[in-house]
């Protein structure tokens, strides 16, 4: 199961994140997203877990606590064309909103 979590502290890596989750049973892969220009955390990441009964608990568990004095929100990642779509490029610049 794919795991989003959210609120990451930019102080947060991949293996810290595969940390957080190896005691609820195999990670198959963990992840924090960065910001292609900067190589900063964008504040947030994916974990991979191999069993979902194991990903359930997990999400369940460790929704809503604090990792490095934050509140990390944990739930199941939606697949892509779930997500709403954001059109950045729909041909109208700021200013000709604007006046």
């Amino acid at each position: 199961m794919n795991i989003y979590i959210a609120n990451l502290s930019f102080d947060v890596h991949d293996d810290d994140l595969r940390n957080i989750f190896a005691p609820y049973g195999e990670v198959t892969s963990a992840k924090v997203i960065t910001d292609k220009a900067t190589g900063r955390s964008r504040g947030f990441g994916f974990v991979e877990m191999a069993d979902e009964a194991a990903s359930t608990k997990a999400i369940a568990e460790l929704n809503g606590t604090t990792v490095e004095n934050r509140t990390i929100g944990v739930t199941v990642a939606k697949p892509k064309g779930d997500r709403p779509s954001r059109d950045f490029n729909s041909g109208k610049s700021y200013n000709e909103n604007r006046y």
